[in-house]
């Protein structure tokens, strides 16, 4: 299988969960300082309501990043809109909504922000998420850039392939094992992601010769940033995406 191209020149950093530490996490008022700042493109995370819709959450359960409890894939859309996404970072925040992936996708949009979401979803529920996120991403982002798919469930990838063949995915892992080259080429990825602590040498060389780019998580510091890039990493997700410099997000 041939992989879909993915239209778009890769930045050098992505704000992690929208904003990185400066806001709270896979929140539109991340998206904004993201934008503010000067950062070309966002890294999301999205997951199942029991309604099954897609909302931008990073756990599996809401207390640590909500003021509601429980598990996401067990509360209904019409609890998920009550939460308050925003004073568990700061009090400055209080009042900031949970977002659904079309609420991040229309903000996305109005502000010419590039989007890597990565499908996160909840225990047994793999296939539903990556089925559900590719066909809504399909239809949000139509006419615009497509966002670059990825995640640790090669499950989920497998949906979202099936379901639209023409978004890119990025492999995404923690340790890249022995067989990730072969296992993005099943998946026909335009990219592999991973640990900044992971990678190494012999991986950058097997993804120079293949023409994927590597992607590396979570890199908040300046020289740090430009040792990788030096080895060949292509992009960074960082938190202090204002310890980088605008320098690198052209």
């Amino acid at each position: 299988m041939s992989p879909p191209a993915l239209g778009w020149r890769l930045p050098r950093v992505f704000a992690h969960r929208c904003g990185g530490a400066l806001a709270p996490e896979n929140t539109l008022a991340g998206l904004r300082v993201a934008a503010r700042l000067g950062v070309r493109a966002v890294e999301f995370d999205v997951m199942l309501s029991a309604d099954g819709s897609p909302w931008l959450i990073h756990d599996e359960t809401l207390q640590r990043t909500t003021d509601g409890a429980g598990a996401v894939s067990a509360t209904r859309d019409a609890d998920l809109r009550r939460r308050d996404a925003g004073v568990r970072h700061h009090p400055a925040f209080a009042g900031e909504p949970l977002p659904t992936l079309a609420d991040a996708a229309r903000l996305c949009r109005e502000l010419d922000l590039l989007a890597n979401i990565e499908i996160k979803p909840a225990s047994g529920f793999d296939t539903a998420t990556g089925d559900v996120v590719a066909r809504c991403v399909r239809e949000l982002w139509a006419g615009a850039p497509m966002p670059l798919l990825s995640s640790f469930s090669e499950t989920a990838l497998t949906a979202a392939r099936a379901a639209a063949p023409e978004l890119p995915l990025g492999c995404l892992f923690e340790s890249p094992p022995t067989d990730w080259l072969a296992r993005c080429r099943d998946l026909a990825a335009v990219s592999v992601h991973c640990d900044a602590t992971q990678v190494n040498d012999d991986l950058l060389r097997r993804a120079r010769a293949a023409a994927l780019p590597v992607l590396c998580y979570t890199v908040n510091e300046p020289r740090w940033a430009a040792e990788l890039f030096s080895r060949g990493v292509s992009a960074v997700f960082s938190d202090r995406v204002d310890c980088l410099g605008e320098r690198l997000f052209a």
